[in-house]
């Protein structure tokens, strides 16, 4: 009588799909560790600590201005109502506003609005335009003093920004550009050392093949920048394009320098209006807190939207 042997049934690896009967191996759970719990909790803290002011001020433009002086502490809007809104949108009497605590003044707000988004789509505009040129020019034309005229762009990056206010308003006096759209968009308009910093460092990393071959069938370099280098670099180009109209719509101590009238000020500058205009009991918080988060929403969204793209483009770029 002959024994049969039969062969050890082979483990069952990670790659081999499990025949039935066998059970399937289940991922190992990473061990909750004390490290890893005072780390979330930290993040968790960082984020709250981070996202407060917005409830903070969400919280007060909910609220009526009378009630607030009365409890101010309280974490949930206080005698809810949208009055601070209803103000900053000129959707109030001048009896209503003085009565919620507001100044009665006009306020001009969807102009003001205007002003903003011209501005800052002007200069986002031109301003990517001359630097993307600037930088293609400092990335691939071979050009005497190249280095040393980059080293120079650089080198400004050092200089505070206030240090060229009162140059540039001379200027702009000098133009006759006062209480103008154009006198406030001219001194960023056409380009920035950091944007041609930034798009630098990426056509440095664009293959170069493409580029010869269409120079080799007869392409110029101003061809080859539009049809070629201009589609391959849609990442970088709109990331640059978000911050520089985030850093346009932000601008507060330029635009007040020279603007004077409703017909040039920007929404930023108008907030400071607002805030002048407070009646005699007191700042009209609740409008001021309403205003400052429509202001701030736009940039808000837009950078929720594109913030992952944000931070790709500036990781393959480089910058540390």
């Amino acid at each position: 009588m002959t024994e049969t042997t039969t062969a050890p049934a082979a483990p069952l690896t990670a790659g081999a799909p499990a025949t039935p009967g066998e059970a399937v191996p289940r991922r190992r759970r990473r061990r909750l560790t004390p490290g890893r719990v005072l780390a979330w909790a930290v993040m968790i803290l960082l984020l709250l600590v981070t996202l407060f002011p917005f409830y903070w001020m969400l919280r007060t433009a909910l609220s009526s201005n009378g009630a607030l002086y009365a409890n101010s502490t309280s974490l949930l809007p206080v005698d809810f109502s949208w009055g601070g809104f209803e103000r900053v949108f000129g959707l109030q009497s001048t009896e209503e506003a003085i009565a919620q605590g507001g100044s009665g003044a006009s306020i001009d707000f969807w102009l003001y609005l205007r002003n903003s988004v011209v501005v800052a789509t002007v200069v986002t505009a031109c301003q990517v335009f001359f630097s993307a040129m600037a930088a293609y020019a400092f990335s691939r034309l071979r050009w005497r003093g190249r280095n040393a005229v980059f080293g120079v762009f650089l080198l400004s990056l050092m200089v505070p920004a206030i240090f060229t206010l009162l140059p540039n308003f001379i200027l702009v006096r000098e133009l006759g550009l006062i209480d103008t759209l154009l006198g406030i968009m001219l001194p960023g308009l056409f380009m920035t050392p950091f944007a041609i910093f930034f798009l630098r460092q990426f056509f440095m990393n664009v293959s170069t093949e493409v580029e010869e071959a269409a120079l080799i069938d007869g392409a110029s370099k101003v061809r080859v920048f539009f049809a070629i280098i201009i589609p391959m670099s849609v990442g970088p180009i709109a990331t640059i394009s978000i911050l520089t109209y985030i850093g346009s719509w932000n601008d507060y101590f330029w635009p007040l320098m020279v603007s004077y009238t409703d017909d040039s000020r920007v929404l930023t500058v108008a907030l400071g209006n607002f805030n002048a205009q407070s009646p005699q009991t007191g700042p009209d918080w609740a409008g001021l807190m309403a205003a400052t988060l429509v202001a701030a929403l736009p940039m808000i969204l837009l950078f929720l939207v594109f913030a992952r793209r944000i931070v790709n483009s500036i990781g393959f770029s480089g910058i540390k």
